[in-house]
């Protein structure tokens, strides 16, 4: 018989069912569905693999702080190549969405950061729901990135056939310079972050992998 959760552990489960719901719904109204999608996909993932294993039973910071760090840290060098390739401008135009750099930039390289270095400070310390963060982030970057190899064969919402960068106005916000990366109209096989997706992809993946083995040991 499982052992009744303690109030710590109901208060982070908790506020990882509000994150499932709110984030996705926050992206839908800022940007689009593309975020319901990826970002609430990954969430709701987490949370179920999440909720059997470090919620119940957190691991030792020796086994999960490596393989996070090293995703994180593969995360942010990804984040870098996104950023110089044009990443949130190619999404605007490939889906019809709003993304400007500038929020780009505010949530990936400067929120992204503050929200990695207090889940590692939790899963040193075992909190709960800082495993939820760990989980979301391993099943985001390590197992999502591969949308990267699948988006240069999708045609743009946006003059799939032309080339050339496009600025136009998208829901009131004016996006600047979003390039094509359809393969049928550029020839060429790339999406902006497409060459270093695997950085976090590899620890992710170990850490999930070790985590649901560890679960199955128990």
């Amino acid at each position: 018989m499982k052992n009744p959760l303690s109030l710590s552990q109901k208060l982070s489960f908790l506020a990882a069912c509000l994150f499932t719901v709110v984030a996705p719904v926050m992206g839908y109204l800022a940007i689009g569905l593309a975020p319901v999608v990826i970002v609430g996909g990954s969430a709701l993932a987490g949370l179920i693999c999440w909720s059997f294993t470090y919620l119940r039973n957190p691991v030792e910071p020796r086994i999960i702080l490596p393989l996070f760090i090293l995703t994180v840290a593969g995360l942010q060098i990804h984040i870098v190549e996104e950023y110089l390739m044009g990443f949130a401008p190619a999404m605007s135009r490939l889906f019809g969405i709003p993304w400007s750099e500038r929020s780009f930039l505010m949530v990936f390289a400067l929120i992204g950061p503050v929200i990695y270095t207090l889940t590692s400070l939790g899963l040193y310390y075992k909190i709960p729901v800082a495993g939820f963060v760990a989980w979301f982030i391993f099943i985001g970057p390590g197992v999502a990135e591969f949308t990267h190899f699948i988006f240069p064969l999708i045609a743009p919402d946006l003059l799939p056939h032309d080339p050339h960068p496009l600025t136009a106005s998208i829901g009131g916000t004016r996006i600047l310079q979003m390039p094509n990366f359809y393969f049928r109209t550029t020839g060429n096989y790339y999406f902006p972050g497409m060459w270093t997706a695997v950085l976090p992809m590899i620890p992710g993946c170990m850490a999930i992998y070790r985590l649901l083995i560890r679960k199955k040991a128990v």
